[in-house]
Parts: structure tokens; sequence; C-alpha cells
């Protein structure tokens, strides 16, 4: 963003909310932005996660330690999960950047890329540095897009990476599913096109970030949207996955954080080095193909246009 940008969101604010709370804002997202530009250009860090040892990473996107935590007790393949001690310090603070970093073909994990598929719900696949360079690569957020739901739901990325996990032979296989990313099954009344949604006073426009800034939604209310969506990948997607894939290591990741107000920071929108968005699950368990399920879904070389790229990034929030 601009500092012209910045100053136009700026009087957007003082107009809607008042100088209070639009100095407050204005701060708040300058801050951000500054961050970005220190994670970008000055300081960063992270752990690549070609240098840990797995068969299968499930990558769930934007999910903090703290919440997984929430939940591990309903799980059986959580069991004993300790968000303290299960963690890694993510390369990236955004999906871009973990993207970019992750699967760079000029990294020392060049020829580990290429004995690697890559089944993805995320849009950022195509900002790949070289698609070519994986051994194999299923971008289902191009041809099974949810419109109901605004994101690509985790029971069809399970069933795609059932599938290439059973017809294909790779060393390793990264399953990147979306939730508990925005948008949130649990509030799509109030946020129907997933990125933006109503005040309580009904006025539109406003993201599930600012209207926590602001004081329009209680942090505690998209707190349990955002574990809701946990529970959604983990019963739909992972259980049902460890159970139709044969792996001795499965772990449990996520490309970044999220931001609730740590930090003096909300969602995830910059290259921040900040713990919050850095530091990442690591929860190891692993996987017997039993045959359960049979998978369904056919993938197809689709082609979209700018508009309809740029509709499902916003639907995210991430544009």
């Amino acid at each position: 963003m601009s500092l012209q940008d910045w100053a136009e969101n700026a009087r957007d604010r003082f107009e809607r909310d008042g100088v209070t709370i639009g100095v407050y804002g204005a701060a708040q997202e300058l801050w951000q932005g500054g961050l970005g530009v220190l994670g970008r250009y000055v300081y960063n860090y992270g752990m690549h996660v070609f240098e840990r040892d797995w068969d299968v990473l499930l990558v769930l996107d934007t999910c903090r330690p703290d919440v997984l935590g929430e939940v591990s007790d309903n799980y059986e393949f959580l069991d004993g999960y300790d968000p303290d001690a299960g963690v890694h310090q993510s390369v990236g603070s955004r999906s871009a950047e973990w993207t970019r970093k992750t699967f760079d073909p000029d990294s020392t994990h060049a020829d580990e890329l290429a004995e690697t598929a890559l089944v993805s719900a995320n849009p950022y696949t195509r900002t790949l540095p070289d698609p070519d360079a994986l051994g194999y690569l299923d971008e289902i957020w191009k041809y099974a897009w949810d419109d109901d739901h605004r994101t690509v739901r985790p029971e069809i990325v399970m069933d795609r990476a059932v599938d290439v996990s059973r017809t294909h032979d790779f060393d390793r296989m990264v399953v990147h599913f979306m939730q508990p990313h925005t948008p949130y099954r649990s509030m799509l009344d109030l946020f129907p096109d997933g990125r933006v949604g109503f005040d309580s006073e009904g006025a539109a426009g406003l993201t599930i970030w600012e209207q926590i800034r602001t004081g329009r939604i209680d942090t505690e209310t998209v707190w349990e949207g955002y574990r809701d969506n946990l529970r959604w990948v983990l019963d739909e997607g992972v259980e049902p996955l460890l159970r139709n894939v044969d792996a001795n290591t499965v772990v449990l990741t996520s490309d970044h954080g999220e931001g609730f107000g740590e930090y003096w920071y909300y969602g995830h929108s910059s290259t921040a080095p900040l713990p919050i968005l850095k530091r990442v699950p690591w929860a190891i368990t692993t996987a017997s193909d039993m045959g359960e399920y049979e998978p369904r879904v056919e993938p197809e070389d689709t082609r979209l246009n700018t508009d309809e790229v740029k509709d499902r990034l916003q639907a995210l929030g991430y544009a």
C-alpha cells in the first residue's frame, strides 16, 4: 500500500467513524504496513519445512498453535498435542511469502521439490516461482471453488489428496487446506462475500478485522468463527484423510498465523516478522489407508480470467 492509498483510507475512516476512531485505525494500518516493510527488506526469520522430517504435510491456512490446542482433546490424532512445544517458525507471514520461499527452485531443496506433490486450495499457487519444479501440482482452487462458502471446502481437498496419494508415487506430499482461514462458515450471514460484511447498524463495506478494531464486533465472536473453521477442516478434511493415505509421518502445520490484536496487529496483511504470524503448529501423527473412501472429484484444466481470480482472492481477504 502506498502512502497515497493510506491517506485516502484514513480520510474515509474519519468520515465514517469520526476523528478518534479514524486516527486509531489510520495509525494501526500504518503500523502494520511498517512492519511489512521491516519483514520484507530488513529482518525476517523462519525454518524451511523441507529441513524437517515428514512424509505428508497438512497445511491448515492461518492456524495458530493455541487454537489447535483448544480443540486437540476432541481428536485422537492430536492426542497429547502441546501448543507450547509443538511449534514451528514459519518462513512466511502470509501465503504469498510462504509459497515463494517454500517452493523456490533455486534453493538447496530443488531435488526434493522434484519428488514432492502439492495439492492446494490456496490461490497463491499462482505465484509459484516455477510450477514445473514440483513433481506434481493440483490447483484445486481453480476448478472446485464453492460460491456459497466463498472458498474451497475441506472435503474436496481431502478427496484430491487421497487420489494423488493412491495414483502417484512421490517421496512427499503437501496438502494445503484453506481453513481455518476466512471466510468463517458460521459467519457468512454477517460476511456474505467472505471478506467484508455488515456492521451492527447494517452498513456494508467493513472487513472483519476493521469491525473488531472499531468495536463493531467483539473478538470472541470472531475467535469462535475461527475455531469452528478449524473444526471444519479437522472433521471433514484431516480426519478422513488420515484413514485413506499411507504415511509414516504426517505433520499438521500452517503457512502462517493470524493476528487478533496482539502486538496491535489484526489478520495477516503484511510480511510482518511477528511471533503471532511466524509461530505455527507442528503436530505429528501417522496415516494408514483403510480404503474407506473412493475419490470422486475429477481435476480440470481450468483457466480463470483476471476478474475471477480477483474475486476469489477478495473472498479470502487477500485483495
